[in-house]
Order: C-alpha cells, then sequence, then structure tokens
C-alpha cells in the first residue's frame, strides 16, 4: 500500500482500513496539519501481522495493537513503559490525543528508532540485549492500584502457539512430535512463582537505537511479571538447537550474569539450566508450532530452519529436556 504524503484536507480513510487511519495518525501527530517533507523512504508500513499493524512516519510510527486487547492491561503495560525508573530501558511512547482505537484495536505512537540489521547478524548487540533484559529484571515493580501489572505472557503465547498448531495444521507428520515435546512442559514442576519484571517475547527484533543512539528494548505488549527466565528462552532454545553458536550463547549469558541479572539463579551458584530448560523447551515447542500452522497455511515445505526446531522437539521428546546440540544445522 502506498503510504505517501497524506494532504491536510484529504478526507478521513474509509471505516475499516487500518493501514490509512494509522498512516494520517503517524503524519498528523508529524506534522499537525503543516505540509510533509518527509523522505519518502521514511514513510510506509514496518508491520501489518495479526499481533500488531505497525506505520511509519518520518521519526515516529503508530501501531495498532492485536484486535480484543484489554484495557487493563494494555494500561498497565503503557504505563510501564512511560514509568521514569524504566527510562534507560523501554522505548517510551509518544504522548498526545489521538483515536483510542481503530476498528476496535488499541493504538499507540512511538519515536522510531532504526532496528538490528538482519543483514548484519555479527553486528547483533547480544551484549546490550542482555544488560538492558538484567536492568528490567533489576527494576522493583512499580506499584499502582489503579493500573495493576499483569503477568507477562511468554508462558501463555507458548500454548497458545500449540492451539493453533492444532486448528491449522492437525494432521501435519510432524504434529505428534511438537505435541510430544510440548508434554514434558505442561506436566513439568515449574519450580515456584517469580514476580520480577519481564519483557515477556524477548528477540533481537525488540531492539531499537533512541536519538541518542543507544539501545532499548521496545514492545511492552507481553510484558508483566513472572520468571525472567523466560526472556533468555528464545536464545537459550536457539543455542540448545544449534542455530546460535555457542560463543554468542555465551557472551549473552555471560553479559546478563555480569549485570546482575536474577534470571539463571548462578550468583548462588545454581546451573543455569536448571532455570532456563523449561522456557527454552517451551520456546522450541512455540516456534516449532507456529513453523507448521504457517507453512501449512501457505502450502509449503518447512524450510532448514523450521526442520532444525521441529528435530529439537524430538530430542525433548526423547531425552525430556533440551540440552545443547553439537549438530550443525
Amino acid at each position: 500500500m502506498d503510504l505517501a504524503e497524506t494532504a491536510p484536507q484529504d478526507p478521513a480513510p474509509p471505516p475499516g482500513d487500518v493501514l490509512g487511519t494509522l498512516a494520517l495518525i503517524a503524519r498528523r501527530a508529524v506534522h499537525g496539519e503543516e505540509a510533509c517533507r518527509c523522505d519518502p523512504g521514511a514513510v510506509g508500513v514496518l508491520a501489518d501481522r495479526e499481533d500488531g499493524t505497525v506505520v511509519r512516519h518520518g521519526g515516529l510510527v503508530a501501531k495498532a495493537h492485536t484486535p480484543g486487547t484489554d484495557d487493563a492491561p494494555h494500561t498497565a503495560r503503557l504505563a510501564l513503559a512511560r514509568h521514569p525508573d524504566l527510562g534507560g530501558i523501554l522505548l517510551p511512547p509518544v504522548p498526545g490525543p489521538r483515536p483510542e482505537r481503530v476498528s476496535g484495536r488499541p493504538v499507540t505512537v512511538w519515536p522510531y528508532g532504526p532496528p538490528v540489521d538482519p543483514e548484519d547478524p555479527a553486528a547483533a548487540p547480544w551484549e546490550e540485549a542482555a544488560r538492558l533484559l538484567a536492568l528490567l529484571h533489576r527494576t522493583p515493580p512499580p506499584t499502582d492500584p489503579a493500573a495493576p501489572l499483569p503477568a507477562m505472557r511468554a508462558p501463555e503465547k507458548a500454548a497458545l502457539a500449540v492451539g493453533r498448531m492444532l486448528r491449522a495444521a492437525p494432521d501435519h507428520p510432524a504434529a505428534p512430535t511438537v505435541l510430544a515435546a510440548w508434554r514434558t512442559v505442561t506436566e513439568a514442576e515449574t519450580g515456584g512463582t517469580r514476580a520480577y519484571l519481564c519483557h515477556g517475547d524477548f528477540h533481537l527484533g525488540q531492539l531499537v537505537r533512541d536519538f541518542r543512539g543507544d539501545w532499548r528494548l521496545i514492545d511492552v505488549d507481553d510484558a508483566g511479571l513472572g520468571d525472567p527466565a523466560w526472556d533468555l528462552a528464545r536464545p537459550a532454545a536457539w543455542f540448545a538447537a544449534g542455530l546460535l553458536p555457542a560463543e554468542v550463547w555465551s557472551r549473552f549469558l555471560g553479559a546478563y550474569e555480569a549485570a546482575g541479572g536474577p534470571a539463571t539463579g548462578t550468583a548462588t551458584g545454581a546451573d543455569p539450566w536448571a532455570r532456563l530448560d523449561l522456557p527454552a523447551r517451551a520456546l522450541t515447542v512455540q516456534t516449532a508450532a507456529l513453523a507448521l500452522a504457517k507453512s501449512t497455511a501457505e502450502r509449503r515445505a518447512l524450510d532448514e530452519v523450521e526442520g532444525v526446531m521441529i528435530d529439537t522437539c524430538a530430542r525433548i521428546a526423547g531425552a525430556r529436556t533440551v540440552p545443547p546440540s553439537t549438530a550443525s544445522p
């Protein structure tokens, strides 16, 4: 969709045109009623998925959140992103009046920040990401009776992915393997409840640079209270599957622990995998389940990385753990 300049006199987009409405919201947040002089390359759609639609206009982006987003948790998560204690960790939203919802979806506006370059994996800021997560986990959770923080959604998202697989690809030959690995998660002892501030969906795509050039975490849609080991689960799962080099994993984990991150318990001499194993298994299952659902919907074969995650599910089901793979992907 072409989201070039929307003139101030242009009529509002028709009802249901989420992209057009977000484009207008973003343009007005940047320019008000003044003419647009942004570079054409700085205007366009950044994401249009089930979990969020994002449109950029110059230095700002407008986001329509997931359909069905509950008001109370959403309000609490936005308050968290604005909280001064998190100012050096989370990118805050841009204040200002705007429509509360577009097609029933909450709308927010944020500063645009350059993301991690997917074409340059060697430059990925693993240590900085680990430091930000450690700082987040170490920050005492704000207490606001008017907007209590919900639970972070990482465990819930793993279960939702399995449900999506069962709806979209119940007869896929790999589905029983994924379900067998999932049972090792649902039957496990969780080891109690932990209540740290958590991002809830950490991966490198959740990092951008702010106006100073510093890395910040974005997307608080799944943030809340919970076990911080889940924020390390995706890189842990990729390391265990052989997709993340051991040297990179060591740098990431080392930086997290050096910054005082509490997820692994190594400050008390614990084995980090005692806490990381269950979340890593769950994230492996989540990734594999989504791979089956998406590949079936797109009528294509699994790609190489998706196949590795299915193979890792088979190892989990057989060993009931997710030990690091020694095989190359």
